[in-house]
């Protein structure tokens, strides 16, 4: 018999989850028995439905909730599944909960690269939680962190990337140069993320006022709070700021991504391998990252990209002068790039893997 899986998560936004539902998907056209927790009106829990997996309806918020875990326990218990899939804080709380007594194999997913601590009491409600049987990690780098903790089983960590499917990207339309009022020539350069300290921003535009007053650049930053004054005061009156764009949060974002030719993330810690630049990548754009766990893995140095030392804007500055100055260079890494996502990061190599998993679990339930 396939392995009877049952996933709790959060499906409400169809293109920030995409990655991790089309994993389940996949993996019912593999043959799997797939249900999911989640709520029903929304774009992918009509897809689900359409491809054969039950939809309970319900949001799973609140942590330590009793109605919570026992909706749960009652799932599980009717159904029998083999496998329980637990992606966001509430679903692992309370998830972990509802398996206590039960013949079934509880995975949790860890997507952040922080705030796992031995000595920290909370962590035993989630990731260090003796039920926990396996942690599906987003990247080396977030693997790394669960064995180094004392007291814990390393066989519990294990690395399975998000992975994309360039067919995603096909049908978006990219902004003309025009559109964008820059250049032909200049070199387009993204960002987006959100307004945190932890993405490094501040050393972007730190980067921007070390460069010639010649180079030929635009920097669109795009995401909730990347139009802050706090950014733009770095620039004001320096001899590039009219090259930088800030664009603020748009729903349009992947327009403005398509139509670059580099993408930068400075993030300073806590990434794990991050799907803005994924995303870029599969577009065909060079990314310029800092050097941090997680992140550092979707590029080789000259490769497909620069890789630049966390917190330090003068490396960055040099990294975006040398894609500046050998466009053939930059172009071959964007290629290199997409060639990477079809490779090694694409969804089907995730499917297998997650396949493999929960195959190898439910042999042991």
């Amino acid at each position: 018999m396939p392995p009877k899986v049952l996933v709790i998560s959060n499906y409400n936004d169809p293109v920030v989850t995409r990655p991790e539902a089309e994993i389940f998907i996949g993996l019912k056209k593999e043959g799997l028995d797939i249900e999911v927790i989640s709520k029903a009106d929304t774009v992918y829990a009509e897809k689900f439905t359409q491809n054969g997996i039950k939809v309970h309806d319900r949001l799973i918020f609140k942590k330590y909730d009793k109605e919570e875990i026992n909706f749960i326990k009652e799932i599980l218990k009717e159904g029998k599944h083999d496998i329980l899939q637990l992606f966001n804080g509430a679903a692992i709380v309370n998830g972990i909960q509802a398996a206590k007594n039960l013949n079934v194999s509880v995975v949790l997913y860890r997507g952040f690269s922080g705030h796992i601590h031995w000595w920290d009491p909370s962590a035993y409600t989630k990731f260090l939680h003796p039920r926990a049987d396996k942690i599906i990690c987003n990247s080396i780098g977030v693997e790394e962190i669960f064995n180094r903790q004392l007291f814990f089983n390393s066989d519990k960590a294990i690395t399975i990337n998000k992975g994309h499917n360039l067919d995603w990207y096909k049908e978006i339309k990219a902004f003309s140069r025009n559109d964008l009022g820059i250049s032909e020539t200049s070199l387009a350069i993204a960002c987006v993320a959100n307004n945190r300290p932890m993405k490094g921003v501040k050393y972007i535009m730190e980067a921007i006022t070390k460069l010639p007053a010649e180079i030929d650049i635009d920097l669109f930053l795009i995401g909730k709070g990347l139009d802050d004054e706090q950014f733009k005061n770095i620039i004001k009156g320096q001899p590039n700021e009219s090259k930088v764009h800030f664009m603020g949060f748009r729903k349009d974002a992947l327009r403005i991504v398509a139509a670059c030719n580099a993408f930068i993330m400075a993030s300073t810690k806590g990434e794990s391998i991050t799907k803005a630049v994924l995303e870029s990548m599969a577009f065909g754009l060079a990314p310029i990252i800092s050097d941090i766990a997680g992140n550092r893995e979707l590029v080789v140095q000259n490769e497909n990209g620069l890789i630049f030392p966390s917190r330090n804007s003068n490396k960055l500055a040099e990294c975006i002068q040398k894609m500046e100055s050998d466009r053939a260079a930059t172009k071959l890494m964007g290629k290199k790039s997409k060639e990477r996502i079809e490779g090694l990061l694409n969804i089907k190599t995730t499917i297998s893997k997650y396949k493999k998993l929960y195959e190898e679990l439910s042999e042991k339930t």
